[in-house]
C-alpha cells in the first residue's frame, strides 16, 4: 500500500474476487460496475456507476465496505428486472438528493424514500420501464426488503454493519473490525480463520478450544463459509 494509510482504517478493503465471494456477484459484473462498459446491442457506451471508495492498490482496483454493499443493492434490482440504463438513472437522482455520500444507495434516506425517487423519475421522463415500481411501494419494498433487514445504521442513519444471515446469527460484516471481513460477532474471530483451523482439524469442538470460544461459534462459521463456496 502507498499514500496515506490511514485511508484503509475503518473502511473495510477486498479485493474484486473478494468482493465477488461475499456479494455472490461475479467478478465481470462488479469490474463492469466500477469502469463502465460499451453494449453492442444498444451501439451505447455506459459509464462507470460509482467510483470506488479506495483507490488502486499497486494498480489493482480495491472496494470498501459501502462499495460491497452497494453492489448488493444494485445486484438486488438487476435481479428484480430493472434495467442498467434505469439503475443509472435512480442512483443519478439519488446522488443530486443525497450530495454528501458517493454511495448514495447505502443511505438510510434510500431505504425510506426509494420508491419515490422511482416514481419522480417516472413523472420526469414518462418511461414506462418505471411503471410498476413508481406505482406499486410495495414493489421497492419486496426488491429491497430481503437485504435491507441485514444492514444495520447508526443513530438511525449512517451505515454500520451487514449481518449477511440476519442478525439472528453471530455473523458480522464491519468495516471497522478486521478490515472488514466476516467476524464472529462476539469473540471478534474472522470466519476464515476458523474454517481454516477446522479443515485442518475436523472437529468443532478442538477448533473451540484452540480459540477459546464455543463450538457453535465455529460451526457457524464454518457453516457460512461453506454456503459462500457453495
Amino acid at each position: 500500500m502507498t499514500g496515506d494509510k490511514t485511508i484503509y482504517l475503518n473502511t473495510g478493503i477486498y479485493s474484486v474476487p473478494e468482493a465477488s465471494r461475499l456479494s455472490g456477484v461475479s467478478k465481470e459484473r462488479i469490474r463492469r460496475w466500477l469502469r463502465g462498459y460499451h453494449s453492442e446491442l444498444r451501439k451505447k457506451d455506459y459509464p462507470p456507476l460509482w467510483k470506488s471508495q479506495l483507490p488502486p492498490i499497486e494498480k489493482i482496483v480495491a472496494l470498501g465496505f459501502l462499495d460491497l454493499i452497494e453492489i448488493k443493492f444494485v445486484d438486488s434490482f438487476l435481479n428484480a428486472g430493472v434495467s442498467w440504463a434505469i439503475i443509472h438513472k435512480v442512483r443519478e437522482k439519488a446522488q443530486q438528493l443525497y450530495p454528501d455520500t458517493n454511495h448514495p444507495f447505502c443511505t438510510k434516506q434510500f431505504v425510506t424514500d426509494g420508491s419515490q425517487i422511482f416514481r419522480d423519475l417516472h413523472d420526469e421522463t414518462g418511461d414506462e420501464c418505471l411503471q410498476e415500481i413508481a406505482t406499486d411501494q410495495c414493489v421497492f419494498a419486496e426488491i429491497t426488503k430481503p437485504f435491507i433487514k441485514q444492514l444495520e445504521f447508526r443513530d438511525g442513519t449512517i451505515l454500520e454493519r451487514w449481518w449477511p444471515l440476519g442478525r439472528e446469527h453471530p455473523i458480522v460484516v464491519d468495516p471497522r473490525k478486521n478490515f472488514g471481513q466476516p467476524t464472529i460477532v462476539t469473540d471478534g474471530i474472522p470466519t476464515q480463520n476458523l474454517i481454516r483451523s477446522y479443515k485442518a482439524n475436523g472437529s468443532f469442538e478442538e477448533v473451540a478450544r484452540w480459540y477459546e470460544i464455543s463450538p457453535n461459534s465455529v460451526k457457524e462459521a464454518v457453516d457460512y463459509e461453506q454456503s459462500l463456496a457453495a
